[in-house]
């Protein structure tokens, strides 16, 4: 279980004026699955960072599990069993496919295991073990190898970032049914940044963030209808709430 309490992070405009982009924000994630949505520029995208360890807030708390990680680095928190996955994949030139499972397992395995990881997402294991990770592959395969890095992981909270980012359609679409396989054997909870009617539809509980706070939460039977009652979420969000 991860559990934020009263996390603030505050930045130094130009003009020398403090900006809060989070502010006392109160937040525990138990569900499998959690979906994040609001306005561009309402800290979504922070607050992953902030989980990860990518940011550290200027005041606040995080708690994993009970135990309290605000003061870890990113590496520290993974050894603690966060991933992070950052809308534009890393490309890791000179590493293969096998390379990244292993080493996202943290444990010596199998080429077949590793292929049953890059199966589970769709993709043919005997056409992609052996490649490396660089400009060859589509931002779809480069989404669908950083799940199975993740699923190797086995970690207990699971952060993806805007993964539909710059994506095509095709590989959108075989992204939803590698997250709905994803939510079915993976073990923790899962949290996705997205604006993606979609992805909402599948999470267990939706949160807003907007203007740096936390403006509603709950089911995605309970969120979701005043959400797409206008054109776009973003919208509702903006003139709404």
């Amino acid at each position: 279980m991860l559990e934020l309490k009263h996390i603030t992070y505050t930045v130094e405009t130009e003009s020398g004026e403090q900006l809060d982009i989070l502010h006392d924000v109160n937040l525990t994630i138990d569900e499998r699955f959690v979906a994040i949505t609001g306005p561009n520029g309402g800290g979504k995208s922070t607050l992953a960072k902030v989980i990860a360890g990518i940011i550290t807030p200027t005041s606040g708390q995080i708690l994993l599990d009970g135990e309290d990680i605000t003061g870890l680095s990113i590496t520290e928190r993974a050894r603690k069993g966060v991933s992070f996955a950052f809308q534009q994949p890393v490309r890791f030139k000179g590493l293969t496919v096998q390379d990244l499972i292993t080493l996202a397992a943290g444990r010596p395995i199998s080429i077949s295991e590793a292929c049953n990881y890059l199966s589970e997402v769709g993709l043919c294991a005997r056409e992609y073990i052996h490649r490396e990770i660089n400009a060859s592959l589509s931002g779809g395969e480069l989404k669908r190898i950083e799940i199975a890095m993740i699923m190797a992981r086995g970690t207990k909270l699971s952060i993806f970032d805007e993964p539909e980012a710059g994506i095509d359609l095709w590989s959108f679409n075989n992204l939803i049914q590698v997250f709905e396989k994803m939510h079915e054997k993976l073990g923790g909870s899962i949290m996705i940044i997205s604006h993606q009617e979609r992805i909402l539809n599948i999470a267990d509980r939706v949160i807003v963030v907007a203007n740096g706070q936390i403006r509603t939460e709950g089911s995605r039977q309970d969120i979701l209808p005043d959400l797409l009652a206008a054109s776009t979420p973003c919208s509702v969000l903006t003139d709404k709430m």
